[in-house]
């Protein structure tokens, strides 16, 4: 049976923790509605780029001269995975969940037949898929000595993916990342950069009612790495929606543990203390009628 003393300094320790965990729920309560903000205002904008992009990318697809963050390297040999997670952790399931979907997605694409490269965006990320695929690794990005992403960043982002197509680094690019849909619920995505998805119908439509000033070669020049930076920068704010959201649902989870951890071992301090009361009791009134 454990000591008084022991059982008090357990439940202490328990207090400070679920203090902690407290402070930790409201802090990610109060970022939450900022980043849930960014997250859905970025998505319209982003669908609508994908969309104009696919309506002006229909006319230019089957050009010999098409750019290549339209239509890629015209081949699908070597894969890029750009996955994008949180830098800390106390979260949940958040990190491991991404990191299942894209060791998934890795083993998926290599029974297939083809090459497999991982770019990580976030310190988690790199540290999940490192145990098993630490050799398809070729680049790293980390945000974790800023307080708030930029599109700057997202740029950055953009930058380097291209700067590989431009050497022939790979084929294929996917972006995986976790879709905010609630506070408690964030679903692993995967969403295909490069090539970029050309809906046939909707590069039709688009032509039948617009002309494009100037061509529609010059303006899928400047859009195509723009469109880059703004898919890779939603995929950042839903992901650290998603982030706030899955910590603030661990803390208040782990929060209500420790209340019920510190009921249960005040019961288990009062049980002990009575029966040392008792024991005393007993041990006195034996010593008196020994007397």
């Amino acid at each position: 049976m454990p000591s008084l003393k022991s059982l008090r300094l357990r439940i202490n320790s328990v207090k400070s923790t679920r203090k902690i965990t407290e402070a930790m729920k409201l802090v990610a309560a109060a970022k939450l509605r900022r980043a849930q903000q960014q997250a859905e205002a970025a998505r319209p904008y982003a669908e609508r780029m994908a969309r104009m992009l696919g309506a002006l990318g229909a006319a230019v697809a089957g050009e010999p001269e098409a750019p290549k963050l339209l239509v890629g390297t015209g081949k699908s040999d070597i894969y890029l995975l750009v996955v994008v997670s949180a830098e800390r952790g106390l979260c949940g399931p958040f990190n491991s969940n991404i990191g299942r979907f894209a060791r998934n997605r890795v083993r998926e694409l290599e029974a297939a037949g083809k090459t497999v490269k991982l770019m990580s965006v976030g310190r988690k990320a790199a540290s999940y898929l490192k145990r098993e695929f630490a050799d398809r690794f070729v680049g790293e990005v980390s945000f974790a000595n800023q307080k708030r992403v930029s599109f700057d960043d997202a740029s950055s982002v953009a930058a380097s993916i291209t700067a590989q197509l431009e050497d022939g680094a790979f084929d294929v690019c996917e972006l995986l990342y976790n879709r905010f849909v609630s506070v408690i619920s964030q679903t692993p995505s995967a969403q295909q950069l490069i090539p970029a998805e050309v809906p046939e119908a909707a590069g039709e439509s688009a032509q039948a009612q617009y002309d494009f000033e100037p061509s529609e070669e010059e303006i899928l020049t400047k859009l195509l790495p723009r469109n880059l930076a703004i898919q890779v920068y939603r995929a950042l704010l839903e992901s650290g929606a998603g982030f706030y959201g899955s910590q603030m649902a661990a803390m208040d989870s782990a929060t209500r543990n420790a209340g019920q951890m510190i009921n249960k071992l005040t019961l288990n301090y009062n049980r002990t203390r009575q029966a040392n009361i008792t024991r005393e009791l007993i041990e006195i009134i034996s010593g008196a009628e020994a007397v």
